[in-house]
């Protein structure tokens, strides 16, 4: 009986040591665990770092994806005066989703410019652009140009408005109008 038990004690002992050594390496790899990167500045304006990237997992902090704070700030989401990111907000962004004052981006809200594949802002480009002058693939606002759009001034193939130009004529108000404000179009 002494025997089996001590051979079941080598055994059990063999299998927690083997245990061990697996949930270390799995904690060490990189692949098993990736770890994001976080680093800041130590310098401060109105209590805001001069700047910080947080990108990927830190599961030291339980996120799951970086929030760089900061006025310029990279990061997954990224907050600040500049901001670059999958999520951007501030001021001036560039993002997947952006929104700010002047926002470049997949889908981008502005109150002033924005840019990107859906644009929404008084001046907005885009493939699809939503704004007072609204230009794009498909453009709706106050001021259209676009291959496609609605608008009270509107500019494209089939553009559609009070005052248009499009494939099917032309406006003299909307010719006036375009070439006083927008010449280079």
């Amino acid at each position: 009986m002494s025997d089996e038990t001590d051979d079941l004690r080598e055994r059990l002992e063999s299998l927690e040591k083997e245990v061990t050594e697996l949930r270390a390496a799995a904690s060490g790899s990189s692949r098993m665990q990736p770890k994001g990167v976080r680093k800041r500045s130590e310098t401060e304006y109105f209590g805001l770092p001069l700047w910080e990237i947080a990108t990927g997992p830190d599961p030291e902090r339980g996120e799951r994806r970086g929030h760089a704070r900061a006025i310029f700030a990279v990061g997954d989401i990224a907050t600040g005066v500049f901001a670059l990111g999958g999520i951007a907000r501030g001021f001036i962004c560039i993002g997947g989703l952006a929104f700010g004052f002047l926002t470049l981006g997949g889908v981008s809200f502005s109150l002033l410019f924005a840019m990107g594949g859906l644009a929404f802002a008084p001046l907005a480009f885009g493939g699809a652009a939503i704004g007072g002058v609204a230009v794009g693939g498909a453009a709706v606002g106050l001021v259209v140009i676009a291959s496609a759009g609605v608008g009270y001034y509107a500019k494209g193939v089939a553009a559609i408005g009070a005052h248009a130009i499009n494939a099917f004529g032309q406006d003299p108000e909307a010719v006036q109008f375009f070439a006083k404000w927008l010449p280079w179009l």
